[in-house]
């Protein structure tokens, strides 16, 4: 059946003011003029989450299949039609739990992948991952782990200069996965190393790495100007300063930026008291922290964030609608080499689209040419 939404059209290209987008089944069919409608609202692209550790009170980083399943809805009724189930720093048999619980979830393409947010990364920069399962990368590890996915594994950030760092991101690359750097204290140079040897991906970018020196520019700088880097941005306030996001985006321009949410079970829930990786998490004014002593709170812990908040935050720090679209789509289509099949608006695709207010609110969601309740 053809079903026609009508409104301000966000395409590559440009936006269509008075436009169209028809789908019959699961694809997009044509994007066209539609000169009869009137200030319709905005119909972008369905939103892409490279990095998120859950939300609405479920999460990805225990490895349970129902859990990721009900924070892959909650995610999805915000607009983000696919998503990579983030870990956190794991045991390895958690990883080879969760591994093989989400493998028919990708295989249903309830998610777009998983990404190992750890374990191999600095214990100076580790912010809230747990340090007791801190490691250096094993190319064992990596390659059972990729086996008994077959696919499932999409993306790894590693901190490049722990040892045996290199050799991981060769292998992840060789194997069609994204290799990226966070968590990381390098200098310049071994982030440098690490994009030669084939790292494509900055994680959380400023979050998690030294603060750049103008005698010591470290991975921030690194990852901004290479060309062959793809920045995550968390747009939620906390962060980064709106200022600092856009200078960033000014850096890589849309088609290097990827927003991502960072989010954790927390998102959509109550203030409160929530557990990241075996860590307590307390969450005030909808910020999450880690418990730290004394009640004191401790460092960041992931987001309470959505991606239709994320574009919002976007705008307001003065990126256009179509560059935060793209930021929030496309690119990180892109990144995990879904690029031909959604992340744009674009006849062929999968139907994959979020409508949007004038205040750039969630109307409605369509996936795979279904509406989502």
């Amino acid at each position: 059946m053809t079903v026609r939404v009508s409104g301000k059209v966000v395409t590559p290209t440009g936006v269509i003011r008075q436009g169209c987008v028809e789908t019959d089944g699961d694809r997009i069919t044509a994007v066209a003029e539609y000169p009869t409608i009137r200030d319709g609202h905005w119909i972008v692209p369905g939103f892409v989450d490279l990095h998120t550790h859950g939300g609405g009170g479920h999460t990805f980083t225990t490895g349970d299949a129902e859990s990721a399943r009900g924070a892959a809805e909650f995610h999805l009724a915000h607009g983000t039609t696919t998503l990579l189930a983030s870990l956190v720093s794991s045991p390895f048999e958690l990883m080879r739990k969760a591994t093989a619980g989400f493998a028919p979830l990708v295989e249903k393409g309830i998610l777009g992948g998983v990404h190992y947010e750890g374990p191999y990364l600095s214990a100076a920069r580790c912010g809230a991952q747990n340090p007791e399962h801190l490691r250096a990368p094993s190319l064992d590890e990596l390659g059972e782990l990729l086996e008994l996915g077959a696919g499932t594994v999409r993306m790894v950030t590693i901190a490049p200069e722990l040892p045996g760092a290199l050799d991981a991101i060769r292998l992840l690359v060789s194997r069609g996965v994204i290799a990226a750097i966070g968590h990381t204290d390098a200098t310049y140079d071994q982030t440098l190393a690490a994009i030669e040897a084939g790292a494509t991906v900055g994680t959380h970018l400023f979050n998690g790495m030294p603060s750049p020196h103008h005698r010591e520019p470290g991975p921030v700088f690194a990852l901004l100007n290479s060309p062959k880097v793809v920045c995550e941005l968390v747009a939620d306030g906390v962060h980064l300063h709106p200022g600092t996001l856009t200078f960033a985006t000014s850096v890589t321009g849309p088609d290097r930026a990827a927003l991502i949410t960072d989010a954790m079970a927390a998102a959509g829930m109550a203030d409160g008291e929530y557990e990241l990786g075996g860590q307590t998490v307390v969450v005030a004014d909808r910020v999450a922290r880690l418990a730290g002593a004394g009640g004191e709170p401790g460092a960041i812990a992931g987001s309470t964030l959505t991606m239709d908040a994320a574009l919002r935050r976007a705008v307001e720090a003065g990126v256009s609608v179509p560059d935060a679209s793209r930021m929030a789509s496309g690119t990180p289509a892109n990144v995990i080499g879904l690029g031909a099949r959604v992340g744009a608006l674009m006849p062929g695709w999968r139907a994959d689209l979020v409508v949007l207010d004038d205040n750039l609110e969630v109307v409605r969601v369509m996936r795979a040419g279904a509406w989502v309740s």
